[in-house]
């Protein structure tokens, strides 16, 4: 099955799932479970294992262990295709190969996480980041699984994979690993740590938003909706008050210049004290630019 058919299978079946009876959802999986297992690379780019993977935790029986047959299928077959690859670069060359893009993860739980998902953090779920043979990509993998596995229930393989994703998105889009590409990194976690907006991580697990689209999403696109009609609410408070008239200034040549002795200065007034005070005036003169006030 080419990367063309299996897209357009996972996108029905992801529509399915969402707005058709479970007999529907099933029949679709047969389909998909009789076909031969997608490689890596395809479970990768067309979000299969990401949208069939949620299904084994769906509320139907049937589903889910349908499901589950799956991906541990394919599972079975990236593990096979996997240990080929290795005897034979063990035969081409005596040394590892120093891998270029983010190898999968081999020993993460699949299992749906059961602990609080608002402390998860890659340490306690005992995620190997070891997995670009670059320590500094390696270390921007785990900040971004601590964003990504906020508040969330997928199993660690689901979030690592994701993880290594958005990292190789950004890698390529700020050329490598550069300070844009490290501020990059640690704006998404922030983002996506925020307890205000539990919106953006559910879309990024979802698919809903792409890696390759994440990475180069704005400020103001990462906010939450509240947010943004906070900074909206704030720009236009802050329209109105630079919009506000100043107070007309008169020329007046009865005032003189203290400095320069000029008769040409203007003047303006302002209640600054108690209504029963005189109004304070403000003078400049419009040669020297001396400025006085008095009351």
């Amino acid at each position: 099955m080419d990367d063309r058919s299996l897209t357009k299978r996972i996108q029905t079946l992801h529509k399915a799932a969402a707005k058709e009876p479970p007999s529907v959802v099933l029949q679709l999986l047969e389909e998909l479970k009789k076909e031969p297992a997608p490689t890596e690379e395809q479970l990768r780019s067309t979000k299969a294992g990401v949208v069939v993977g949620k299904m084994r935790s769906n509320t139907n029986k049937d589903i889910a262990r349908l499901a589950t047959e799956i991906v541990s299928k394919w599972r079975k077959n990236v593990d096979s295709a996997k240990d080929k690859r290795k005897v034979e670069l063990s035969k081409d060359s005596p040394t590892p190969k120093t891998a270029s893009s983010p190898l999968p993860p081999s020993s993460s739980s699949n299992k749906p996480y059961e602990g609080n998902p608002e402390t998860r953090h890659f340490k306690t779920d005992k995620v190997d980041l070891k997995r670009t043979g670059h320590q500094a990509r390696d270390g921007c993998i785990g900040i971004l699984y601590n964003g990504l596995a906020y508040r969330a229930t997928e199993s660690v393989e689901e979030v690592v994979r994701l993880a290594m994703d958005v990292e190789a998105a950004a890698f390529r889009v700020f050329k490598g690993d550069t300070p844009e590409y490290r501020q990059k990194i640690r704006g998404l976690m922030t983002s996506l740590k925020r307890k205000d907006n539990p919106a953006l991580g559910k879309r990024v697990r979802s698919g809903a938003i792409a890696p390759d689209a994440f990475v180069k999403m704005t400020d103001v696109e990462l906010a939450s909706d509240a947010q943004r009609a906070e900074d909206e609410k704030l720009q236009q408070e802050n329209m109105k008050k630079a919009q506000v008239p100043m107070a007309e200034k008169s020329i007046s040549d009865a005032l003189k210049c203290g400095k320069c002795g000029q008769k040409k200065v203007s003047y303006s007034q302002a209640q600054t004290r108690s209504a029963d005070e005189p109004m304070t005036t403000f003078c400049e003169c419009t040669v020297c630019g001396n400025r006085w006030k008095f009351s």
